[in-house]
């Protein structure tokens, strides 16, 4: 399990754990539209199944992002006097806009790993 998350984290192949997913070389300090690699350059495993494929990524983003916004509530809201202040609120927005790229790529990966075929 630790294995299979440093693979998602580290942006490799699902099937053989060695090639890239996204042409960039870390998805944390990315900034831009995503580009993906077609298909795995050691195992050939094609990342995008079907026209349509990553829509269902979206609901893993709003997902990540619910997540975000929960933690960094918790995390802020010791900064603040009442416990539903509403200054709060562009705090959170501001740290779920930072995290947008990297949400983009983590979704499409966590997506990919969850189709993967395993044999």
């Amino acid at each position: 399990m630790l294995k299979l998350l440093k693979q998602l984290l580290g942006n490799k192949c699902p099937k053989c754990g060695e090639g890239k997913v996204f042409k960039d070389k870390s998805i944390f300090l990315s900034i831009g539209a995503p580009k993906m690699n077609t298909e795995c350059s050691v195992c050939d495993y094609k990342f995008m199944k079907e026209p349509g494929f990553f829509i269902g990524a979206m609901y893993v983003s709003y997902g990540l992002g619910v997540a975000e916004g929960l933690i960094t509530y918790f995390i802020a809201s010791p900064f603040f006097e009442k416990s539903l202040d509403l200054r709060i609120i562009p705090v959170i927005v501001l740290v779920m806009l930072l995290l947008t790229f990297l949400n983009i790529r983590l979704s499409r990966l966590i997506w990919i790993y969850m189709f993967r075929s395993i044999k």
